[in-house]
């Protein structure tokens, strides 16, 4: 099932998020058909993947008031209360990332600043498949709302798990977390639809959540005309421990990642054999009783592993070179490990830290790089929400001290015309008068 391997120069091979030929020509041609026909190409296609009539579906694409109200009476008190806690912790958490816009006025009559303004309108694609995922809708949402987004628009497959219609719980969520615009639309078609806009949807400024190839194929196409926050690979968790860990903890984390998909890895990392010897028991136990145990058994075979490291710092360099999505630290010392980490999407401290916490309810966002991009790119936050402008203002007499400076430097790239546009100024015009350096008209 899964081998005890030496860690010295392992490479994870992950799936990359490339696609088939024929998958990315799928993709091309579906948004290329949503750009030109609008929703009649978005209704035929739903019809072809969701086995939803177009006929029936023309008049209802957007989900009305009276469903999302009734999507409460759908859920349980339980469920619904859980939901609420974890919002909570998120919102708390994201409005902490908040920042401001500032300027620096300066004695020599310059001021430069940075304003940050919210995007205008965000598309929110949440998945349907196999399964409902609420916990996507509000790491999606949540950050957006704080960021001060006006208009987020939620797409999600007509038809949740193989069951008619939207997943209460999907339609609860985004209720809670302030969504007000929602279309049951899936797959290529609704990316298409949130980047070109057609007649029942209006266009984003940017389009975030994960989704099934054709939809990470989709983002990739649209990128320029909009934004993304990022191409989602499978998810991955790595679990760096020792002799204290507990090898049942250790194999059930390993197996949480798992069960999501049989693309999905999870690796152990220890300078122990006693310890890997017993998750690998542990794994094979545990694996029996589990609902989605085919599904988890082909992930940890094709891309699964049990790592030994010849010693701590070797563990360390192991996890750093595999840049995990989900990095557990189950050690005597996990702070001072964590220290040494310089490649992860999300840390977990210590033995009570349990990936799941972070998926559902600790508050940081499970939205997280992969593929081994944690090497550079972040978790989801409230920076993907704004954009930032740069603010500029010379006085006359400002000028007046950088203008050989600036001059020298075009000239140095060959650009005449930049160093007489700051020379003229300076040939002609009153001084400005000595306290009036700040004036805008100086």
């Amino acid at each position: 099932m899964i081998e005890i391997r030496e860690a010295a120069g392992f490479r994870l091979e992950r799936p990359m998020d490339y696609g088939t030929p024929e998958q990315n020509e799928s993709a091309r041609r579906i948004v290329e058909d949503v750009r030109r026909e609008g929703d009649a190409a978005v209704l035929r296609y739903s019809e072809t993947f969701d086995g939803v009539s177009a006929e029936r579906l023309k008049g209802m694409l957007k989900v009305g008031e009276r469903e999302l109200e009734a999507a409460y009476e759908r859920v349980d008190a339980a469920f619904l209360e859980a939901l609420r806690k974890a919002a909570a912790n998120i919102r708390d958490f994201h409005e902490r990332q908040k920042r401001q816009s500032w300027f620096d006025l300066r004695p020599d009559g310059t001021m430069v600043g940075m304003n940050i303004r919210p995007l205008k309108r965000v598309g929110v694609y949440v998945p349907g498949g196999s399964a409902a995922y609420p916990s996507s809708v509000l790491m999606n949402v949540i950050p957006a709302k704080v960021a001060g987004v006006e208009e987020i628009v939620m797409v999600t497959p007509p038809a949740t798990g193989g069951k008619e219609g939207i997943a209460p719980e999907i339609l609860v969520a985004a209720a809670e977390a302030g969504v007000k615009e929602i279309y049951r639309i899936g797959g290529a078609q609704a990316v298409a639809a949130l980047a070109f806009g057609t007649e029942t949807v209006r266009p984003v400024d940017k389009i975030v959540g994960p989704g099934n190839i054709y939809v990470a194929l989709a983002k990739r196409l649209v990128y320029g005309v909009v934004d993304i926050d990022s191409i989602a690979g499978p998810s991955e968790i790595v679990v760096l421990a020792d002799d204290t860990a507990d090898p049942r903890h250790v194999a059930a984390d390993m197996l949480s990642q798992a069960e999501h998909d049989a693309m999905a890895s999870a690796v152990l990392v220890t300078a122990s054999r006693k310890l890997a010897e017993a998750v690998r028991d542990e794994l094979a136990k545990q694996l029996a009783g589990l609902p989605r145990r085919d599904i988890a058994a082909r992930s940890l075979a094709d891309h699964g592993a049990i790592l030994l490291a010849a010693s701590r710092q070797e563990a360390i360099d192991t996890v750093n070179r595999l840049a995990p999505e989900h990095l557990e630290i189950i050690t005597g010392t996990p702070l001072e490990d964590a220290g040494l980490i310089e490649n992860a999407g999300a840390v977990f401290l210590g033995p009570w830290s349990s990936e799941p916490v972070g998926d559902y309810f600790a508050g940081p966002n499970h939205i997280l790089p992969t593929n081994g991009t944690a090497r550079f790119a972040s978790p989801l936050s409230v920076d993907d929400f704004v954009k930032k402008t740069s603010l500029i203002f010379y006085s006359r007499r400002a000028l007046q001290d950088s203008a050989r400076h600036i001059a020298a430097l075009a000239r140095a790239e060959g650009l005449e015309a930049h160093a007489r546009a700051v020379e003229m100024r300076l040939e002609t015009g009153p001084a400005s008068k000595p306290g009036k350096e700040g004036n805008a008209n100086g």
